[in-house]
């Protein structure tokens, strides 16, 4: 019965070896509160974007590869084609309250905060 127990709590110590906090890096814990926040910002600047102040927080925006291009609807720009000036929007997400064009050519307003 004793060698029994034995294999028992052996396989148990293997199976709890295999376990994996975090991910693929072995014993790592997922960063939460301000080193969460510091690591999006990292990432954000690192990729060409800025860390900006928006309602629920910060977000990462950047400038579209199709900014000031000339647009008629929604689908010719990476962001928003916006109404007044039929063109691609400088930022990727436009914050705030804006008239853009959707994906049908309709003039609308598109709130994001």
């Amino acid at each position: 019965m004793r060698r029994g127990f034995q294999g028992l709590a052996v396989l148990g110590l293997v199976l709890i070896a295999g376990c994996k906090v975090g991910g693929a890096d072995r014993g790592a814990l997922a960063p939460v509160g301000e080193a969460a926040t510091d690591l999006v910002h990292a990432q954000c600047i690192r990729s060409g974007g800025e860390f900006v102040h928006a309602t629920g927080g910060f977000l990462c925006q950047s400038v579209p590869r199709d900014a000031g291009k000339a647009c008629s609807s929604g689908r010719d720009c990476e962001s928003a084609c916006l109404s007044r000036s039929r063109s691609c929007a400088p930022v990727t997400p436009l914050l705030g309250c804006n008239e853009i064009l959707n994906d049908g050519g309709v003039a609308v307003t598109q709130c994001i905060e």
